[in-house]
């Protein structure tokens, strides 16, 4: 096997163990925050026990050489005051990975404490969609690597995305999606239940003009300027492009929506003067979304920038969307002066 095909198979396995257990933890959620006394303990069980599974699994089959850039680190695990939320990840860990006691499980956390000055490093965001995840809806688990700055293999577990596009997106759905994504070669959509099932070819068709333009936006308002976006979609209109109802939706679970046709853009406009965006929010969905057939920059239409250490220093904002609908996209921001100093 090439070293691709084995970081490939290590991230889908890695990925589909953390969606199992994620999903469990979710289904669970009253039982975990009367275990712990703390309403938002689900969602940090679930990021821990997702973050030790996927280290665990990548440095198991991948060797002691891979380094991990991710979300969280142990040390809240390790205080003794916090014994409930350890126990209770400890449990959600050995779901998959029985042989893991509290100690391994915690190295393991710790294997995401790498840092960005590698050829090559993993980033993951454990789980993406914290407030989705707690509604019972959707969230992701978010895993790219990135090579010399760029995102050439992404694996994001979207467990409750149904791929019946009839099917509602504010419910879980019984099997998931996760989609695979290598540069250059495509992206696949698998059940996040069967890793058995042969994978389907995902590649959208470009928008055609008169059909209404559907943004695909977050649950959670504050992750993007909305009246930016609701001033886009006027311009556009304006212009003889209708708008259609939005797709909402939280999490790196936009980007799939985007690129498999369910939706026609996904955009993060700036919600504050110097934000910058986390690597690990975007390396695995613009890959994939990007693979499928869009086109992902920033709002000035630069690429997405890797090379500088966790953050998109050098990005502002996101837009996803097919080639047409990407060009309406700048063409209006450029117009209404969205973003400049």
């Amino acid at each position: 096997m090439s070293h691709e095909t084995d970081r490939v198979e290590a991230a889908r396995e890695a990925v589909r163990l953390a969606c199992a257990v994620t999903k469990q933890v979710q289904a669970a959620l009253d039982d975990v925050r009367a275990i712990t006394k703390d309403d938002k303990s689900p969602v940090t069980v679930a990021d821990y026990a997702s973050q030790a599974i996927v280290g665990h699994i990548l440095r198991e089959r991948l060797g002691e050489g891979v380094v991990l850039v991710a979300e969280e680190a142990s040390a809240f695990l390790r205080d003794d005051d916090n014994a409930a939320h350890r126990d209770a990840t400890l449990a959600a860990v050995q779901e998959v990975l029985p042989e893991l006691d509290a100690d391994a499980m915690l190295e393991a956390i710790d294997i995401g404490s790498g840092d960005t000055h590698h050829g090559g490093f993993w980033t993951l965001d454990p789980v993406d969609g914290t407030k989705g995840f707690l509604r019972n809806q959707q969230y992701a688990i978010a895993l790219a690597y990135v090579e010399r700055g760029t995102p050439t293999i992404g694996v994001m577990g979207c467990p409750n995305l149904p791929a019946d596009f009839s099917e509602p997106l504010d419910a879980p759905d019984k099997h998931g999606c996760v989609y695979v994504a290598i540069k250059g070669e495509g992206v696949w959509q698998y059940p996040a239940d069967n890793d058995r099932a042969d994978g389907t070819h995902i590649k959208r068709l470009d928008h055609a003009k008169g059909e209404a333009i559907s943004v695909c936006a977050s649950v959670e308002k504050a992750h993007s300027n909305v009246s930016d976006t609701d001033r886009i979609l006027e311009y556009l209109a304006a212009q003889g492009e209708p708008a259609g109802e939005p797709t909402r939706l939280d999490s790196q679970a936009k980007y799939a929506v985007t690129g498999r046709g369910q939706a026609d853009a996904y955009l993060r406009l700036p919600t504050r003067k110097g934000y910058v965006e986390r690597i690990w929010d975007h390396a695995a969905g613009c890959l994939v979304a990007s693979e499928a057939g869009c086109f992902v920059t920033d709002i000035h239409g630069k690429a997405l920038d890797f090379t500088h250490g966790r953050g998109l220093e050098k990005n502002k904002g996101v837009v996803c969307a097919p080639p047409r609908v990407h060009g309406l996209m700048m063409g209006a921001i450029e117009a209404l002066g969205i973003g400049g100093e």
